[in-house]
């Protein structure tokens, strides 16, 4: 039997209360907790959740990943594995099972519910409504994950309902993605099903969907912060809402995770009860999570922090096991094989040329991809661009550079079309994080540096590249072209490494290699690029570049 006790003052979210008190842990569940008049220096509280967040975006493999995060207070997450879904179907999501129990760490993941995310690109893998049905009724398949296709949802397409009542039936949630959607259409999504949204970037919309009964989940990852919009929402419906990162990459994962939410909401005059319900308390409700919340007979799950201004974790539990102490993580690394999907051939700069019709133009009016520093959506845009031996350059005094997307799952020619917003002024960016199918994509300013920024990613059976005045800068990630097996923090400073070199390239975006990867995904207006072409994200269909 083993036996401890710990000692401090107790913040009962639930009760609304902070009291001094000891509690009492034998085998990892508190078993009692004795109140007392002591006078103690450190809280106790529950441990943060984050309610939505795909863990291959950090680049690290499960284990990797709750290493870095239990630093920060996080002791959960509600996980969405439809990254390596794309890349590898089912057998990518049994992976993400697997590789997240060998660490004490409360992974929870859901069925991919959109996989291929559309039709309008190439994935490595289909989930079908069976493999959901079968998915769900295994006990560590928590819910089912946002269903991007909200088109689908509003139109009462069978495949696509037929996924969300096998979440029904098992009385599992089911978790929404629906940028932009208000009022009737809204109203209609949330009716059929949808319990959350992690997609607003207005309060208005927000508002909108809180008052059909939907959870807003607020956002700041790497690419979409929607924090600053959205905080204000936990004055009034702090019982609606759920802190999230969605995608964090590695570098800031270690900076800091849902507790930089927390201190920021509480230095914003948010109230500690109403901050804490959506950092530690809604999304186990919600999800119905295995977490303890400082009760007796629950796990002896929760955090030791310095005081209630400047929040600093000072250890982290999970089933009463300490598994990290003054900013160190306790967690050991496991070794973990990688498995992968990756077929691609390389590439020349002549595969990037984009013809014109007419042999005498000297200039041509094209469309183009409007990327915004924050945020996933686009927009789209013109310009004039220059056409020089029968084919469009892209024009750095402009900031109208290429945007190419590869087939790594079989031999196509590339997709090519042009971005604004990266400010690259030489060189390229390659990764193979490309969502939701996670094919090549690449920005740069010459074709000679697309080519040898994406074969260096073919080389490496995925990964990222920077290229650059002759010189080449990789991070290779085996495990599904998506991420390291590699230790988490040395995986953070390779990173980091990376993201300088395309700011010391031009780029004037915060997270570039973010960005990048959210620029093939067509659930997001308004322009986007698949390995297949164009994408009108507004009409839903392909469009021409000229």
């Amino acid at each position: 039997m083993n036996t401890f006790q710990l000692s401090g003052n107790l913040v009962d979210i639930l009760q609304q209360e902070i009291y001094p008190a000891t509690i009492h842990i034998t085998d990892g569940y508190i078993n009692r907790i004795e109140r007392n008049n002591n006078q103690y220096t450190t809280y106790l509280l529950p441990g943060f959740t984050d309610a939505h967040v795909h863990v291959e975006s950090s680049m690290l493999i499960p284990s990797e990943f709750a290493r870095l995060a239990v630093v920060h207070g996080t002791i959960a997450t509600v996980s969405d594995p439809h990254e390596i879904a794309n890349v590898m179907g089912v057998k990518g999501v049994e992976y993400m099972l697997e590789n997240g129990k060998k660490v004490p760490f409360r992974f929870n993941f859901g069925a991919p519910s959109c996989v291929p995310a559309t039709v309008f690109e190439t994935a490595g893998a289909v989930v079908t409504v069976a493999d959901i049905e079968a998915l769900l009724q295994r006990d560590d398949i928590r819910y089912l994950t946002e269903m991007m296709n909200f088109p689908g949802v509003l139109h009462k397409d069978p495949e696509v309902l037929a996924k969300i009542a096998a979440a029904q039936k098992a009385g599992k949630p089911v978790d929404g993605h629906a940028p932009g959607l208000r009022g009737e259409t809204a109203a209609a999504y949330i009716a059929a099903g949808i319990s959350t949204d992690h997609e607003c970037f207005t309060i208005e919309e927000a508002l909108d969907k809180l008052q059909y009964g939907m959870h807003i989940l607020i956002r700041e990852g790497s690419a979409a912060k929607n924090f600053e919009a959205l905080y204000p929402l936990l004055h009034d419906h702090a019982s609606h809402i759920m802190f999230c990162s969605d995608d964090k990459h590695p570098d800031n994962l270690v900076e800091g995770h849902i507790n930089l939410l927390v201190k920021r909401a509480l230095a914003y005059g948010v109230d500690l009860f109403k901050v804490l319900k959506a950092a530690c308390i809604n999304p186990v409700l919600h999800y119905k999570l295995d977490n303890g919340l400082l009760r007796v007979n629950d796990p002896a799950d929760f955090i030791v922090i310095d005081d209630l201004q400047n929040f600093n974790i000072l250890a982290t539990y999970i089933n009463g096991v300490k598994v990290a102490e003054n900013g160190h993580t306790l967690i050991p690394s496991i070794p973990s094989s990688p498995v992968n999907n990756f077929i691609a051939d390389p590439v020349t700069a002549d595969d990037f040329r984009i013809p014109v019709s007419d042999s005498n133009a000297k200039e041509i009016t094209v469309k183009v991809i409007g990327a915004m520093d924050g945020q996933l959506i686009t927009n789209a845009l013109t310009a004039v661009l220059p056409v020089v031996n029968g084919a469009i350059e892209s024009n750095t005094q402009q900031d109208i550079l290429k945007l190419v997307v590869v087939n790594r799952y079989k031999k196509a020619p590339p997709a090519v079309a042009f971005i604004h917003g990266f400010g690259l002024q030489h060189g390229a960016i390659a990764s193979s994080v490309a969502h939701d199918s996670h094919n090549i994509i690449a920005v740069g300013t010459d074709d000679e540096s697309l080519a040898a920024a994406i074969n260096s990613v073919i080389a490496a059976q995925g990964g990222i590249s920077a290229v650059g005045n002759n010189n080449v800068q990789e991070l290779p990630l085996p495990v599904a072209g998506l991420m390291s097996n590699l230790d988490g923090y040395t995986i953070a400073a390779r990173y980091s490494a990376l993201d300088k070199a395309a700011k010391e390239l031009g780029s004037t975006l915060a997270s570039p290699f973010m960005t990048l990867s959210f620029m093939a995904l067509l659930v997001i207006p308004h322009l986007k690029l698949s390995d297949l072409g164009l994408f009108d994200g507004d009409s839903f269909q392909f469009t021409t570049t000229h």
